[in-house]
Order: structure tokens, then sequence, then C-alpha cells
């Protein structure tokens, strides 16, 4: 018994010397990595999961090729979204334009260890009625009917990021950083194809709630704020299910940040997780939007022979 308790204690301290050393040698080569490379590397990581580095904001965003475009929409994804860790206010805007139920739909809060916020483009064949809503499936709109949107996301009042680009979603994310939906702003604007369309946008925020003194319309462009929700949050149904995980999430931030204690920037921490943990680097980006759908994604090769 004693000896067998000593093998233990043997094998115990050789696995925690051994991590130790890895742990070392993978910060100094991470250390070494030109930053190029590093933008590189970590842009090849993300792309399979619909995602990319932008370096000069430090901040995590979709790409227009991200394989949930295929997916689509659903009311149920936001029903769900407490299954995946996401706890966020949403605000859905449908309005009816050119024979088609179009949505564009804000999504503000934590979303497993990174806070964010989305801003998605989404129509739906003929004319919905209010009571199909719930139910019906929206597709992401095609290349030739994306809007220019412009994201401008703050927290407590200290502005977090900047993003805007001519998109179907428009998102961004910052790993390691918790929030409440609540504590988040979001100043938001669209630029439309069309006045029809513009007008028929703006009908829908005025029957949602919204006053004439909170947009500011200019041309084409409708901006607003993403404050208070004016639809119905899903989460506040299950209140006590939320707050258990955000504090979930709480405690995976805190986490997150002390196993990548060395490094502040984004693209390090992504790099070194990837190389110490490569499945919680895994967990970390599935989970994130995906929501309902399924991830099917041919697993790629990366070439990291600069290491």
């Amino acid at each position: 018994m004693y000896i067998l308790f000593g093998v233990l204690v043997i094998i115990a301290f050789c696995f925690i010397i051994g991590t130790c050393y890895r742990r070392k040698k993978i910060i100094c080569k991470v250390q070494k990595l030109d930053r190029c490379i590093k933008i590189r590397l970590v842009n090849d990581l993300l792309r399979p999961f619909g995602f990319a580095y932008r370096p000069e904001q430090d901040l995590i965003t979709s790409t227009k090729e991200a394989w949930q475009r295929w997916f689509g929409y659903r009311a149920s994804f936001d029903r769900s979204a407490l299954l995946f860790g996401m706890v966020f206010d949403c605000e859905p805007v449908y309005f009816h334009y050119g024979g088609r139920t179009y949505l564009i739909e804000l999504w503000k809060g934590q979303y497993g260890v990174s806070m964010g916020g989305e801003l998605g483009i989404y129509y739906a064949e003929g004319i919905l009625e209010p009571e199909q809503l719930k139910n019906a499936h929206f597709h992401s709109v095609p290349d030739e009917e994306l809007l220019f949107c412009r994201m401008n996301y703050f927290y407590r009042g200290q502005e977090m990021f900047v993003h805007e680009a001519r998109h179907w979603w428009l998102t961004g994310f910052r790993p390691g950083a918790y929030c409440e939906p609540e504590d988040v702003v979001m100043h938001v604007s669209v630029t439309f194809r069309e006045a029809d369309m513009m007008a028929a946008f703006v009908g829908s925020l005025l029957r949602m709630g919204y006053r004439e003194s909170d947009m500011k319309i200019r041309d084409l462009t409708v901006s607003w704020q993403f404050a208070r929700p004016y639809s119905c949050q899903p989460r506040k149904r299950r209140r006590l299910w939320a707050r258990f995980v955000q504090w979930k999430n709480r405690r995976f931030c805190h986490i997150f940040r002390r196993l990548t204690r060395p490094f502040i920037c984004t693209s390090d921490r992504i790099l070194y997780l990837y190389f110490f943990l490569p499945s919680a680097f895994r967990h970390m980006f599935c989970k994130r939007r995906s929501r309902c759908q399924k991830f099917h994604v041919r697993k790629e090769k990366m070439c990291i022979h600069e290491l």
C-alpha cells in the first residue's frame, strides 16, 4: 500500500514538472514569433470556425464566408442560447419590403468567455404574419443585398471597440472580458439600399417603442442606440438559470485570464491556448454563436513550421 502511494506521488510529481516545462516552452515559442506570423497563424486557426482576428483593435470578428451563413436564423436560436453559455439582450426588428419579411437583429452580452455584440441581416420568402415569426426560418441575405453597418460597443460608458463593414453578420468579441448585458450599450447604424426599405425599417422601430428622437436619419443611414431592449427577452423567463450560466461564465473568464496570464494580446492568448490546451481552444470557438446549429467543418492542417 505504501509502495503504491509512493509510486502515485512520484507520477504526480513528474506530471507537474513536465507540465510546467511544457508550458514554459510554449510561452517562449509564442513570444519569439514575429507579429505578422502570429496574425496569420491565428487567422488560420479561426477561419474554420467562421471568425477572423483584427489586430488593430485586438478583436475577434465574423467573416462574410462564415459557415453560419448557410444556417440562417430561427427565433429558437435565441431561446436556446443559455444551453451554449450565452447570456445576452436581443432585439429582433421585423419589417416588410419587396414582397419579403426582413429581419435585422441585434445582440449584446456574454458569449461564454467572451464579451461581444452582433448585428445580423436576414430575410424570409413572402410576407409573414406575426404568429409565424417564432417558427419561421430566415435566410442570410446574399452578397448583392449586404448592407453597410457600424457598431460602437460601450461597456459601462467606456468604448470597447468600433467595427464597420458591408456585411450580413457584423460581430465583435473580446475573449477574457466579462459583462452583464445591462451594462452594455451599442450605438448602431445601418445604411439601406433604398428609401422605401429604410422607411419600412424605421416604421418597425417606431411600432416597437422607439421614438423619433431615439434615431438619427441621414440620407439612407439610420443610427440608433441599443441599450434597453423593447422586445421580449427569452432569458428573462429563466432568470435563475441565466444567473447560474453567468456565474459559470465569470468563473471561466477568470480561469481563461489566469491560464493565459503571461499574455495580454488576444492573438498571443489564442496561440498559447491552442498549443497548450487544444481541446479548450476548440470548445471556446465551437460554442460561440452556434446555438442549435450543427457544426460540421473539415479539419484543416495549419502550417506551423515557424514554431
